[in-house]
This record gives C-alpha cells, structure tokens and sequence, in this order.
C-alpha cells in the first residue's frame, strides 16, 4: 500500500497570496501535478491540517477544486487553521469524518494498515490541545484493534522541535499523548503536519514525522528566541509505503531539477 501525505496548503480565496508573498494555491496544483505523474499511483491521499488559511467555506471550496483531478480516496484532518463546520461539510461525501459531535476525529479499518485521525484543534489559537476526552477516545480506539498496524494521524506535533516560535504554538497534552503510545505497541508512526518541514522523534516509544508543506517552509532556527518565519525553500510532500508488513517512508521534492542522470554507462561500467 502506497500513501501520500500533504499538509498545511494554506488555501486562501482565489487571487490571495499567504502572508502577501505564498501563492498557496498555484503551488499545490504543482503538487497534485507531481502526484498524477507517479508510478505506481498512491492508494490514499492524507491531509493533515491547515487546509485552509481563515477557515471559510469559499477557501475549501477552492480547495476542493485544486483537488479534483486526484481520484483516489483524500481523507483530512483539521489543523489550528481549519474551522470544524466548514470543514465537516466540506468533506462530508469521504464518509469517515464524524456528522456530529465537538471533534473531527475518526478510525478507519478500510486498509491494510488502520488510520486513526485526531482533532488537535483550539479554536482561535495556533497551538493545540489533546483534551481528556481525546485522550480517551484514542486509547479506546486502539484498545479495539491491538493487532493491527496503525497510523495515528495529527496536525501539531506531540513532541518539543526546537524551533521556540513553533514549540511555543505547540501541543498541550503532549504526556498524556506518549502515555496513550506506550500502551499501544501496534502503533507504526504518528504523521504530523504544523511545522512545514521533515522532523523526527520517538513519542512513548513510537516514531512521529512531520511532513514538509507544498508551499512555504518553517525556517530551521534551533533557537528558543528565533523569530516567527518561514522561507521558500523546496516544496514537498510524503510517500509512506507499506510492504510486507513494514513502513518505509520517502520524503517528495516539488519541481524541476537537473536529471535522472545514469550512474553506469552502456558498457556496465560506473561513469567516472
């Protein structure tokens, strides 16, 4: 099984620039274009939050439209950018996120490997928050299935990335969270979006990745008091495999760089 995983696209109404400078919605079509191209095509498209920039049905809407030609199943997550209502309708055809209730969680036993989607979202804030209620909800989600490889999927990192601005805009709740992995042992990797740029780390024992943006990246600044910016560097996106029963994940480059060159010659012989 193949997965793609795209984050924080930021949509803005059409003819909107991202902080007057991120033309977010022409840069993802760059990316569902590099996705169309890709052989062997992916199973399933993830989102992980910050689909939208202020949250507003018109933004999905557009969204939504950039998005069409993808003909694979897309399932979403909400990040602190999203707005639940708007998103729920937006997405109420996938058939997975909840009708009702205060969060857009959900699991999903359709695939070789389960998905379990957290709502990490504060509404009006940037940092967010597993609750009690979430917490619980988790653990009893992956109590049902504790035989079965699962990813957990969520915007906000459970984990201190070192980027202060960032951190500070982080996750509350982050104990409780690694608490909820330790006792799950079925857990193949927590997929995070928030910070616009590949990070690793292991939470209660698991691995967790951050997924780079098809726009704008966080500046790498190890710096609790580096400022709040972002810069263009390479647009990206995630391919997470599963094969014979292990997860290899690949991080995606957008755009046109020099090459595929060849490493050996016609003769065999490696080109020196």
């Amino acid at each position: 099984m193949l997965i793609a995983q795209i984050t924080d696209t930021h949509i803005k109404l059409p003819g909107k620039l991202a902080y007057r400078k991120v033309d977010t919605a022409a840069m993802l079509k760059r990316c569902v274009q590099e996705l169309l191209a890709l052989e062997p095509q992916p199973d399933l498209v993830l989102l992980t939050g910050d689909l939208v920039d202020l949250g507003r049905p018109e933004e999905y809407e557009h969204l939504k439209s950039i998005l069409a030609p993808i003909r694979q199943r897309i399932v979403a997550i909400p990040g602190n950018h999203d707005e639940r209502g708007a998103m729920r309708d937006a997405f109420r055809d996938g058939g997975y996120l909840p009708a009702s209730g205060p969060f857009l969680q959900f699991a999903l036993d359709d695939y070789p490997l389960r998905l379990i989607g957290l709502d990490t979202l504060i509404p009006g804030q940037g940092g967010g928050e597993l609750c009690r209620e979430r917490l619980d909800w988790l653990d009893r989600m992956l109590a049902e299935r504790p035989d079965t490889p699962t990813l957990v999927l969520m915007h906000h990192p459970p984990f201190v990335t070192g980027i202060g601005h960032m951190d500070r805009i982080g996750l509350e709740g982050r104990d409780g969270f690694a608490a909820v992995m330790e006792r799950h042992a079925q857990v193949e990797l927590i997929l995070c979006g928030h910070l616009h740029r590949t990070i690793r780390a292991q939470v209660g024992g698991r691995p967790a990745l951050t997924c780079p943006s098809p726009a704008h990246q966080v500046a790498l600044d190890i710096d609790p008091a580096a400022p709040s910016c972002f810069r263009m560097e390479p647009p990206g996106f995630m391919l997470h495999w599963w094969n014979d029963g292990k997860l290899v994940t690949h991080t995606a480059v957008i755009g046109d760089y020099e090459g595929p060159y060849p490493f050996f010659g016609g003769d065999g012989k490696l080109i020196d």
